[in-house]
């Protein structure tokens, strides 16, 4: 019988708790990341922009590079984020136990996020970027998509749960 975090049988979870599963949340980040670039390569130009907001554009922009357009060698945005993943999913390994919210949410997110630009990167050589904050002064700003806010939020997700885990040890400690 196959089981998830906890020891648990899948089929004894509630929807809440099969959400929070990281192998599920890393499907649906990838899906719906995938869903938005495709809807925004259809429906707008290369450097096409749209704007939604005050400061909020929607534009079609290609990133050669990693998260965020930082730059980087073609090898390098292709082999470290997957690095990261491996690594991502030993932690979980290790931790699954602890069945935290935190860490679910965290690697799943991470490695949705990170699956998405690297299907990109495999695919077409390139990430699709869309969502765009352009200050006041009318000169581009960040440029990112929905993977690089899954892969931020899963960081910030795993360091919390790395953090309290520490601060749980220390405690037990004393």
């Amino acid at each position: 019988m196959k089981r998830v975090a906890g020891g648990r049988d899948p089929k004894t979870l509630g929807l809440g708790q099969q959400l929070q599963t990281a192998p599920f949340l890393a499907l649906v980040a990838l899906e719906v990341d995938q869903l938005t670039k495709l809807g925004f390569k259809e429906s707008l130009a290369t450097e096409q922009s749209t704007r939604l907001a005050a400061g909020l554009h929607i534009t079609n922009v290609v990133n050669p590079g990693m998260v965020f357009g930082i730059s980087a060698p073609p090898a390098v945005s292709l082999l470290l984020p997957l690095a990261m993943i491996v690594a991502s999913v030993v932690l979980y390994w290790r931790f699954e136990r602890s069945n935290s919210t935190l860490l679910n949410m965290g690697v799943g997110l991470f490695v949705g996020g990170s699956l998405g630009n690297v299907v990109d990167r495999i695919a077409y050589g390139q990430v699709t970027d869309f969502i765009a904050f352009i200050p006041s002064g009318g000169s581009a700003g960040t440029v990112f998509n929905l993977a690089d806010v899954c892969i931020i939020l899963g960081i910030v997700m795993v360091e919390l749960f790395l953090i309290r885990l520490v601060l749980s040890k220390g405690q037990t400690k004393m």
